[in-house]
Order: C-alpha cells, then structure tokens, then sequence
C-alpha cells in the first residue's frame, strides 16, 4: 500500500466542521501542518504511519475546541495506513478571514 500523503489527509479532513460554521475546516484555512513518521512495528503486514497535525481555531475561546481535536484525530486515524494522530492546536500566527478559500468564501458570501 502506498504511504498516505498530506493530500489523503486533507482531503479526510474536509468532512470535518466548526458547527458554528458551515464551511469545512480545511476550507477555513484552520490546517496549518501535516507531518508523518513511522509508526513503531506491529505484528500487522503493512507499514503504518503516525500523523501529527498543527491546526488552529477561529478564535482562542472556541468552545469546540476539544470536540474539534477529536474529530481530526478520530477521522485521520480512520484512514488506512495511520496508525496514530497527534493533533496540536496552536495560536500563532493567529487564523485571520484571509486563510478562507474561495470555496469557504463563496459560502459565506464574502467575495
């Protein structure tokens, strides 16, 4: 099986949301880094990986932002390949309404 890419995870983690927002939190531009490295060995055939993601929230006094954690990690670790996430929710530099993709903008309305 082919090594799990940022694209794979991204692309899991787009049906992940803020449920404040209607937007995906990949679209929100809350996804600041995606890193892998080998998980320890197992006795299962194939090579896993460990995921670790670096995203941020709207706002630091997010309510969500445990149940935000747990839904990254629940569904990166769904993904075949993945043996563990790691999900590290920072501040800096701090989410700003420019990190929206267009799709999140059209949304949104804001254009």
């Amino acid at each position: 099986m082919a090594a799990i890419t940022e694209q794979d995870v991204l692309s899991a983690l787009k049906s992940c949301y803020d449920p404040e927002i209607p937007v995906n939190i990949v679209d929100l531009g809350l996804i600041y880094k995606v890193g892998f490295s080998p998980a320890p060995a197992d006795n299962s055939a194939e090579a896993k990986q460990d995921v670790a993601v670096e995203m941020t929230l709207t706002a630091q006094g997010c309510p969500e932002h445990v149940n935000i954690s747990a839904q990254v990690k629940s569904r990166i670790e769904q993904l075949p390949g993945v043996s563990t996430c790691t999900v590290n929710v920072v501040w800096t530099p701090p989410w700003t309404p420019e990190r929206l993709s267009p799709d999140a903008r059209k949304q949104l309305g804001i254009e």
